[in-house]
Parts: structure tokens; C-alpha cells; sequence
């Protein structure tokens, strides 16, 4: 398996702060104003984190979540939008009612939510 490094865009809203994570192949991840205060912050991913976000990067299903496969148009206002650029592409979600997150892109989505201080949800 080859280690892919991911990245995670979020903006609330159109006139919403942009914030930034990286997460590097090794598990170290940097996150510019994640909690909406400006801090850029620094951590890394424990080893099952690292394992299961590369698995993740690798799922072959992966391919079929992106914003090009989907035709993805994001359609609510003033929702948090997040945009993960992996390898095999941009796949964007927003954080409004009804709208379900790709399988893959989702659980990539909450494991970087639940080990960074970036957000799922607004």
C-alpha cells in the first residue's frame, strides 16, 4: 500500500475564514485556523490513525466519491463546506440537512474531525 497524503478545506459560508489541514503520510498533520481562532496548530496521528486513514486513501470506492464521478454541486448557503484533496481527487461535502456524505470520503472526513481540531460540523 502506498502512503498518500490528504488534505481538508473547510469554509463556512461564502464569506467564512478558510481553514486548512494537511496531513502527511506519516501521520503529522498542520491546521491553520481550525477552530476559527487563527492559531495554527501542529500534532500527529497515533499509528492506528495513520493505518486507518492510508486503508481509507486506498479504498478503491474512493474514485467514485469525487466531485467529477458525483457531478457534485453544493447547493446550501451558509453551510459548513468540507473539501478533502486526495489523490484520486476533490470530493466536497457540506454540512447541511438531507445531504449524505460519500461513504469513504465520510469516515475519512470524521476520523480527521475526531483527531485534529478540525470540525465536522459547524
Amino acid at each position: 500500500m502506498t502512503a498518500n497524503r490528504v488534505s481538508l478545506v473547510q469554509k463556512l459560508g461564502d464569506d467564512g475564514p478558510l481553514r486548512s489541514l494537511t496531513v502527511e503520510p506519516d501521520g503529522r498533520w498542520e491546521c491553520d485556523d481550525c477552530a476559527g481562532d487563527g492559531v495554527t496548530s501542529t500534532g500527529s496521528l497515533d499509528a492506528e490513525q495513520v493505518q486507518r486513514l492510508q486503508r481509507l486513501l486506498a479504498d478503491p470506492r474512493l474514485a467514485q466519491e469525487t466531485d467529477q464521478v458525483r457531478k457534485y454541486r453544493a447547493t446550501c448557503i451558509d453551510a459548513l463546506t468540507s473539501s478533502l484533496l486526495t489523490t484520486t481527487g476533490l470530493i466536497t461535502s457540506q454540512d447541511c440537512p438531507g445531504e449524505e456524505r460519500p461513504a469513504v470520503a465520510g469516515e475519512i472526513l470524521l476520523l480527521l474531525t475526531q483527531a485534529t481540531p478540525a470540525e465536522p460540523t459547524r
